[in-house]
């Protein structure tokens, strides 16, 4: 009895949506994107090709459950290939653009216990610090401790806009110590300084005060400009009627550049009653000028710190400040890591911390 030839299959004439989708299968095998593809426009940069036929391309890669389609969003790689080998990098970088011996002492403290709990898992870590300065310059940092480094994921702590979005257009696993600003699209974990700044100037105005100011550095930080935001939404109604005004005081950080502008503050026609002051660092600076210019807190200025210390309640009369528990950031920190650590990713989007508000004896009414 004769054998049945063997089955050949017969080429198939491929259309280019195939021909794009296997490389982007191939692509995906080779984890060259970590959790998303790169954007359509992106897509048909890369292989000179209509959106159409990405589009179409895509469908393939969805329908065989390589990639979950996110209207107006990146595309979500998912988990289908768990046959596919992947050499994971043990290294978390820390990204800073203000020197660690600038760091508020409850952010420091998070990182360190984080970074303990991170070497428990096997993962070490290393610090960048990469100053405020030119983009090109910034971009070029990135680009070297990135390729040297080869880190899993990254935690991003008093950084400007372009290392936010510099991260966020890449696959790199990252979250934000702090707040993104509003295009940036990343996990992070901050306090909610937009409610307590309006929070502030709410109970300053409760109790009497109509001229107030907030005194901050210009870092162009996102929690910084939310503070503003959140100070001048209180004042909003009032100055409506000419009830109440506002001055944002910003600064560099300085000693004597505080003091130059709170000299001006004080020197106008109308000066401020009441002054809500972020930074710890900061409020002492302030403290000590209004001390010496014998401007008495609370009798002549109320105060309010926006940011807190262990140091605010030990002295007398205690500073009013915003507070939560000395480890729930650390907690909450470590938490997040974790998942990140253990999931690959984190979902984009604002983990926030509410405090409370510590009344102490700098706030008086007028």
């Amino acid at each position: 009895m004769s054998s049945s030839p063997p089955f050949i299959a017969v080429p198939k004439r491929q259309t280019l949506s195939g021909q794009t989708a296997e490389i982007l299968r191939t692509a995906i095998a080779d984890r060259t994107w970590r959790e998303f593809l790169p954007s359509e426009r992106r897509l048909c940069e890369m292989f000179q090709i209509s959106r159409p036929t990405i589009r179409a391309a895509l469908h393939l890669l969805a329908k065989d459950g390589l990639i979950q389609i996110q209207q107006g969003r990146r595309n979500r790689l998912l988990d289908a290939s768990p046959h596919v080998p992947r050499t994971q990098s043990r290294l978390v970088g820390l990204v800073t653009s203000e020197p660690v011996s600038r760091w508020w002492t409850v952010a420091y403290q998070g990182l360190s216990e984080t970074r303990a709990h991170l070497m428990e898992q096997g993962f070490g870590t290393e610090l960048l610090y990469c100053p405020v300065g030119s983009p090109s310059t910034q971009r070029r940092r990135l680009e070297e401790f990135v390729r040297q480094n080869r880190p899993f994921g990254c935690i991003l702590t008093s950084v400007d806009r372009g290392i936010q979005q510099w991260f966020s257009s890449r696959s790199i696993p990252t979250l934000v110590m702090g707040s993104c600003h509003p295009e940036v699209k990343l996990p992070s974990l901050d306090v909610d300084q937009r409610s307590v700044c309006r929070h502030a100037a709410g109970i300053f105005l409760s109790r009497g005060h109509r001229r107030l100011a907030l005194v901050l550095p210009d870092s162009g930080a996102a929690g910084d400009l939310a503070s503003e935001q959140g100070f001048l939404e209180a004042i909003g109604p009032q100055s409506a009627t000419r009830r109440a005004c506002a001055t944002v005081v910003r600064h560099n950080g300085t000693g004597r550049q505080i003091r130059t502008k709170l000299d001006a503050l004080f020197r106008s026609a109308e000066p401020p009653t009441a002054l809500l002051v972020a930074k710890v660092q900061h409020t002492f600076i302030v403290l000590m000028y209004l001390l010496t210019r014998g401007l008495t807190v609370p009798d002549r200025v109320s105060f309010i710190a926006r940011d807190q210390d262990h140091v605010f309640k030990m002295v007398d009369p205690a500073i009013s400040h915003y507070r939560f528990a000395d480890d729930a950031l650390s907690h909450r920190l470590t938490r997040l890591m974790l998942q990140m650590v253990s999931q690959g990713h984190l979902a984009p989007e604002p983990n926030l911390i509410f405090p409370r508000f510590y009344a102490g004896g700098t706030v008086r009414s007028i």
